[in-house]
């Protein structure tokens, strides 16, 4: 009886033979660059703040702080960055304070931010001023990474009345 069930034993590492599988052939790999592409890159952990870009007709205002709030990163106006306070307003002056705040987060470690667009919104308008946009492109090109963009332009829930009287401005 031994001999009977060896003979209808199935071993796991039994195969039963076939016909050789032909191999396939790929084509060849492309040589590999002895040095990489981009040396400098390293996979970088990323740190957030906050930039809070108060957007108006007469300045633009940017503020960074860090995730919560209570800590003060960088700030920097549009008005001092041009010498005539009527050019406060201009993407030119928008730009140029982007720049100086991307810098100085940079230098500090900061390589990403979510961004918070304001205008003076309440009864007074409620867009934002020229220099929104470009300060937001200008930090995108400094090299900080964009999160997200949010506008939290205050809205009035019919609280104060409007300047101007019964009859509107007259001119």
């Amino acid at each position: 009886m031994a001999e009977e069930e060896k003979k209808h034993e199935i071993k796991p590492e039994h195969k039963p033979a076939s016909a050789p599988v032909p191999e396939v052939k790929t084509a060849p790999k492309a040589v590999e660059a002895t040095a990489p592409l981009r040396p400098e890159f390293k996979p970088r952990k990323m740190k957030w703040g906050v930039a809070h870009i108060y957007a108006s007709y007469n300045n633009t205002i940017i503020h960074v702080t860090d995730l919560t709030g209570a800590e003060t990163l960088a700030i920097c106006t549009g008005g001092s960055q041009v010498k005539a306070d009527r050019l406060g307003s201009s993407p030119n002056a928008a730009m140029q304070a982007a720049k100086k705040v991307a810098e100085e987060l940079l230098n500090k470690g900061i390589n990403g931010v979510h961004i918070r667009v304001r205008a003076p919104g309440g009864i007074k308008y409620k867009n934002p001023g020229p220099g929104a946009q470009p300060s937001i492109r200008a930090l995108a090109r400094a090299g900080l990474k964009i999160g997200f963009i949010e506008d939290v332009t205050p809205v009035p829930h019919d609280g104060c009345r409007r300047k101007g009287g019964k009859r509107g401005r007259r001119m």
